[in-house]
């Protein structure tokens, strides 16, 4: 077992130095205290003592995600996050949702192309039934044939509903990225084929299981009101008996590099009005360009005084809706833009003016107002958090995730104390220098979506 301290937990009073009869106020940096861990079975373990409310977040994060399935087994780390919730040897199924919601907990699962994650936030009296029910299924999930059956023909409903049965989720989610990317890894969707869930084996599903849903394949976060040796104690009683297996083979997420422009055209059967889907790919998270992109990200997309909404939406009449950004992945991402418009506005049209808009960002330089403008809805979004502010880092589930992310990605959970400066520090060039590099045609992915619904224009 390993153990190293990084930081220590700064005083929450303001100190006050008298300069004459005026006190001035010093400003004490945001910093969130952690210590890292290891477990003698791989388990890393990130733990952040806050005492200012009696909650605790328990996070874990496993390495696997739609990157790690072969051709032939996709939506195989999708379907774990549904079978996670199927019981273990002391939780039956269903009591996994009635321990924490009895207990005043809250509890939730995704996954993505990088990772699949669970957490729970519970009253920090109820930390170590956290920790035991994560144990339980990390140790003996029932992976047997009748929650095989049961949870593929969930994932089926899921997919019915979210993708088959919405306008553009087809196109958008999923046509657009097997188009943009060369590499299977990255192409293929977080859903899957439930052809490929159909033709799954119990032996197929159990090996999966085996494989990805290990300790040392895995990051352990808490955050919140507890003391750190207890909570140490408790991991390594609940968690420290779990045998660790062979890490996994590693993933080539590599991409091509691409000399022409790629083009399609899709009909939406469920769609009244037709939209443009465009993607650049771009480098992974943390290389020294994305900070620029998350930047310029805001600048085109953020809000409605953002680039493209005033362009598109206020001057020219011709949208109905904006969106895109950068999508941050492990291996390249996407830099996406997505316009739903008027049935009387010609695609080349639209797809001209996102391309001038573009244009003047590579052209000229971006205005300091509207890139401070960015860095504050950066910096607001980092600590109040999006969807209703769950995630932010003035939450402890926000905290535990992101401490966990950065053990996980990047080895080295120091970042979440440092890399808001990393943003901070972009320029005006270096966002007109990304935009110049990466938004170029030969780099760049466009799919033309036709309204197909019954009744709309064409």
């Amino acid at each position: 077992m390993s153990r190293k301290r990084l930081y220590s937990p700064q005083k929450n009073t303001d100190e006050q130095e008298s300069t004459g009869e005026m006190a001035v106020q010093k400003a004490i940096p945001f910093r969130v205290p952690y210590s890292l861990h290891t477990i003698d079975n791989g388990l890393r373990v990130v733990l952040s003592e806050d005492h200012s409310v009696p909650v605790v977040a328990v996070v874990v994060l496993y390495d696997v995600g739609a990157r790690n399935e072969p051709p032939g087994r996709t939506g195989f780390a999708h379907l774990f996050e549904h079978m996670m919730f199927q019981g273990s040897v002391n939780v039956r199924k269903g009591e996994f949702y009635t321990y924490v919601e009895d207990n005043g907990g809250v509890l939730n699962g995704m996954t993505s192309s990088d990772f699949t994650i669970y957490f729970e936030v519970m009253p920090s009296n109820q930390l170590e039934l956290a920790l035991w029910l994560e144990a339980d299924r990390m140790r003996s999930l029932q992976v047997n044939q009748e929650n095989l059956d049961n949870q593929r023909e969930v994932v089926k409903e899921e997919k019915r509903l979210r993708v088959d049965n919405q306008p553009f989720s087809y196109a958008r989610g999923i046509l657009l990225y097997e188009l943009a990317y060369d590499n299977f890894a990255n192409a293929h969707s977080v859903i899957g084929s439930m052809e490929d869930l159909d033709a799954a084996t119990l032996e197929d599903v159990q090996r999966f299981f085996r494989t990805y849903y290990a300790p040392n394949n895995a990051v352990l976060a808490i955050a919140g009101d507890f003391e750190e040796n207890q909570a140490l104690e408790w991991v390594r009683k609940h968690f420290g008996d779990i045998p660790p297996q062979e890490p996994p083979q590693p993933v080539d997420v590599s991409e091509p590099e691409r000399g022409q422009e790629k083009r399609a055209t899709y009909t939406d059967r469920l769609a009244n009005l037709p939209a443009i889907a465009t993607a650049w790919k771009v480098p992974p998270r943390h290389s020294p360009e994305r900070y620029a992109l998350a930047l310029l990200d805001r600048i085109l997309f953020g809000g409605e005084s953002a680039r493209l909404h005033q362009r598109l939406v206020k001057r020219q009449k011709s949208a109905l809706a904006v969106s895109g950004g950068l999508e941050d992945r492990r291996g390249p991402g996407l830099f996406t833009t997505f316009v739903v418009f008027k049935p009387d506005r010609d695609f080349e049209h639209v797809e001209r003016s996102i391309y001038a808009e573009l244009e003047q960002i590579q052209q000229k330089d971006v205005q300091p107002r509207e890139l401070q403008r960015a860095k504050n809805q950066l910096r607001a979004e980092r600590f109040r958090g999006v969807w209703g502010g769950m995630y932010g880092l003035q939450t402890p589930l926000g905290r535990a995730m992101e401490l966990a992310y950065h053990t996980l990605f990047d080895g080295d959970p120091a970042l979440i104390n440092t890399d808001l400066q990393r943003y901070l520090d972009v320029t005006a060039e270096d966002v007109q220098q990304v935009a110049q590099r990466f938004l170029v045609p030969t780099n760049r992915t466009v799919l033309y979506i036709l309204p197909g619904a019954t009744g709309a224009e064409q």
